[in-house]
């Protein structure tokens, strides 16, 4: 099939954008290839401190000649997605042995579960945990011990943090390997009721607790499609997992096969055989586009409208918002997912699931094929499906057609034309909205605002009855620089309440509404964001603003002459407690949204 004329363009649009970026990358990783540090440069002495608790693999790591894997783990049994990582590396090292290869527990890295910090000061260190999960990363490859690595990570911060650190050693081949969902809990539905009539007083904590108790009940990731779920396909879309490796369930013979499988392959495509893929090079400007592709295409995450641009910046590529808006316009929305609609991504995987998407994708020219994958020819070889018989693993063809069209749908016949991630611009500065979960009548709000600057405001508002109306909740200073940009998830049960009362409700904030956000318009990510003087500093209650996803505008209707002369608002001093004064650095230095977020990568980009 043909490539879509809107992919190719907006491919090139970034290609030629990024290319004095990723020509300086490409050539720093080739020289990190012939003149960095690894084990044959590292004097007698690194090297025995390398190898001295290696038991059994001590004599082949000693002797060289062989790969040795360094496993970087987000491993914590307090984080549900991460806890059956806890037996990964001893079970990896039986299995690249098998290969002759060896591995070496490269490092840790913080997980930071958002579901745990949701709503609590804690989340005010969340977005940062993605830069010291990378520096994490890089520290624990930086010993030069290993040919290639293996990054176990899933959740929301944590797969894109792994790959901004991995990218930097990009002369190695690398393999993600998730470790799948949890079982289906309560219905989705079920579990948003008992949220909004708690919002109401209707129920109280104990009757929410055992609700929410019943939906997240098991090892394995939250089985709504959020950032988490998110992450796993877009390593899929980018050729970074075995095929549909993301949504097999945990501690079962098929996850331990496929693993078993990704240490093998990492084994195969060494810098020493023929077939040498490193992370650099498979993460191409085509490859992001596929990530971008895929997220629209499943109604996946607004976070990673901050976090693409970071992970894509780690390897000299340059993204915006109007890159996810053109290729929104041409990228048809063929998944309904919780909170997209009423089924899991269990339900999801088994209607068809990544390899299914892939499959459609491709056959209507709206992905790349020819990008380098860690395992197969080509982004086609990914649309498979790994099958268990015996103790014999293969991969099988993807099914021609969905198994539940109410769930996942052929992208000739879609659940809607457009992939519903917009770019609003006007007199506010610009924003994202998702609109695939929002009613079309509601994709366009006008209305008075309420402004607050913390969230915890709007919720006493709100339990007031101080909201009953047609209104646009302002909540700012929520930015990077602000307080490190915390999700304002815990407002969506609040203003859920207020649209099904029949007023026209909206969200707007230089902060980031949830990766699982739903039916109320969210205007979301606005930058500048209001530290950095942004205008929407200059609002005040019962300003009118009209926010727009049919038109892709944002404005205040305010007279010019009275807005130019208004002077922006306090912000609220910097929180203390819980460490968040230990990220007054990184909030310092943070870069705006649509460049990702990231102090790291903003000093990173100053050097290079």
């Amino acid at each position: 099939m043909t490539l879509h004329p809107a992919i190719a363009a907006v491919t090139a649009r970034i290609i030629e954008r990024s290319r004095p970026t990723r020509e300086r990358y490409l050539a720093l990783i080739d020289a990190e290839r012939t003149r960095g540090v690894d084990r044959p440069r590292l004097n007698c002495g690194n090297l025995a401190h390398g190898f001295a608790a290696s038991g059994e693999d001590k004599a082949a790591i000693k002797a060289g000649g062989t790969m040795n894997i360094g496993i970087v783990t987000a491993y914590n049994d307090m984080l549900s997605a991460h806890q059956p990582y806890g037996r990964y590396p001893e079970q990896m090292k039986i299995f690249a042995r098998e290969v002759g290869a060896t591995a070496q527990v490269a490092g840790g890295t913080p997980a930071m579960c958002d579901g745990v910090t949701q709503g609590q000061p804690g989340m005010e260190e969340s977005l940062f945990s993605r830069d010291v999960i990378a520096l994490s990363t890089a520290v624990g490859l930086s010993h030069g011990m290993f040919e290639g690595a293996a990054l176990l990570g899933i959740c929301d911060k944590i797969v894109p943090g792994l790959l901004m650190g991995a990218l930097r050693f990009g002369h190695l081949p690398m393999i993600l390997i998730p470790a799948g969902p949890m079982p289906t809990g309560i219905s989705n539905k079920e579990k948003a009721r008992v949220r909004e009539e708690f919002a109401q007083g209707k129920v109280g904590k104990a009757e929410l607790l055992e609700s929410e108790s019943a939906s997240y009940h098991a090892p394995g990731t939250c089985t709504f499609y959020g950032t988490a779920n998110s992450n796993q396909m877009m390593m899929e879309m980018m050729g970074l997992h075995m095929p549909a490796a993301s949504f097999i369930h945990p501690n079962t013979k098929l996850r331990q096969a496929v693993t078993r499988a990704a240490v093998h392959q990492l084994a195969t495509i060494g810098w020493d055989g023929n077939d040498y893929r490193p992370l650099g090079r498979c993460v191409d400007e085509k490859a992001i586009v596929n990530a971008i592709v895929g997220l629209l295409a499943t109604g996946g995450s607004t976070n990673h409208a901050i976090h693409l641009p970071a992970i894509a910046r780690a390897a000299g590529i340059l993204i915006d918002w109007e890159d996810f808006d053109r290729l929104s316009a041409a990228v048809p929305l063929i998944a309904r997912v919780y909170p997209n609609g009423s089924g899991d991504v269990n339900g999801f995987h088994n209607a068809g699931g990544m390899s299914f998407v892939i499959r459609t994708l491709l056959r209507e020219g709206l992905a790349h094929e020819d990008i380098l994958t860690v395992h197969g020819k080509g982004l086609s070889d990914q649309a498979r499906d790994p099958v268990l018989e015996g103790d014999t693993l293969t991969f099988a063809p993807a099914p021609e057609a969905t198994r539940d069209d109410t769930m996942l749908r052929a992208a000739s016949e879609p659940f809607l034309p457009d992939g519903g991630m917009r770019l609003l611009a006007g007199n506010l500065g610009r924003c994202i909205i998702k609109t695939s979960a929002v009613d079309p009548d509601r994709w366009t709000i006008e209305a008075p605002v309420r402004v607050f600057h913390d969230q915890d405001d709007v919720l006493h508002a709100f339990d007031a009855k101080e909201l009953e109306r047609d209104v646009v909740v302002v909540v700012r200073f929520q930015g990077p620089r602000a307080n490190g940009m915390p999700e304002l998830h815990k407002l969506t049960p609040a203003l859920s309440v207020l649209q099904n009362r029949g007023y026209r409700v909206a969200l707007l904030t230089d902060g980031r509404m949830s990766g699982a956000s739903g039916k109320v318009p969210a205007a979301i990510h606005l930058i500048p964001e209001a530290l950095a003087g942004g205008p929407i500093a200059k609002l005040r209650d019962g300003d009118v603003v009209r926010i727009s996803a049919d038109d892709g505008t944002i404005a205040v209707r305010v007279d010019e002459a009275e807005w130019a002369a208004r002077a922006n608002a306090d912000a609220p001093p910097p929180a203390l407690g819980t460490g968040r004064e230990l990220f007054a650095f990184m909030r310092h230095g943070a870069s705006p949204a649509e460049e990702g977020g990231s102090a790291m990568m903003a000093q990173m980009e100053a050097i290079t």
